[in-house]
């Protein structure tokens, strides 16, 4: 049950450097993360994937040292559009169209309403808007991981602009948003594995407006 695999996982804060994660779970992780739902269907992020110990031991140093971009088998980078522009949006209408084998009215008249109205916006908004919708994938990349039994930790704590000169993503007009090392639990050394999940009770957290 999905809500089991949810209250086993948490921020795991010492992985098993010896342990990797089979890359049929990492695929089916990553296909979580590209089925996410995003505004207008852009999908205006990316995911690196990096296992080259030399890049993530470079990236772990970025952030803060956390032990977990070297000793997980996997670094998922989410990096999100720096800006929307018309060739982004036209590719994405486009691949809609080639895919249903149809072109729509209403459809087209989307496209125009979002061309007219992105790109003329501060890049600065449009990379937040983006980033946004990076955090959905996010999200669920990180259920996948606890769905198969996979260890994650969600980490905004990195310096991106490193991040983005490691990876060379500013050519790729791109700017990294989230850190999300997956591997399997390291049960010594690590704290906070035996304690408690703490969330807030469900009549402070949920209000019903029937």
């Amino acid at each position: 049950m999905l809500i089991d695999k949810l209250n086993w996982r948490y921020a795991t804060k010492k992985m098993d450097p010896s342990k990797s994660v089979p890359e049929d779970k990492v695929e089916r992780i990553l296909e979580a993360a590209r089925l996410a739902p995003t505004s207008s269907g852009l999908q205006p992020y990316e995911i690196i994937v990096v296992t080259n110990p030399e890049v993530r031991a470079k990236i772990q140093a970025a952030a803060w040292n956390q032990a977990q971009v070297t000793e997980g088998s996997h670094l998922l980078v989410f990096a999100a559009w720096d800006n929307y522009t018309p060739e982004r949006i036209n590719k994405m209408f486009d691949l809609v169209n080639e895919e249903r084998g149809f072109t729509n009215e209403g459809w087209e008249n989307y496209r125009q309403m979002l061309l007219n109205t992105y790109p003329p916006r501060d890049a600065q908004v449009n990379f937040e808007h983006a980033a946004r919708q990076a955090y959905i994938g996010f999200g669920l990349a990180i259920t996948a991981a606890a769905f198969e039994g996979v260890d994650a930790t969600p980490m905004e704590g990195f310096d991106p602009v490193q991040v983005d000169e490691i990876l060379g993503l500013k050519a790729r007009g791109l700017r990294s948003v989230t850190l999300l090392p997956i591997g399997y639990r390291q049960s010594e050394g690590d704290w906070l594995v035996n304690l408690k999940k703490v969330r807030r009770p469900k009549d402070e957290f949920i209000s019903k407006v029937a």
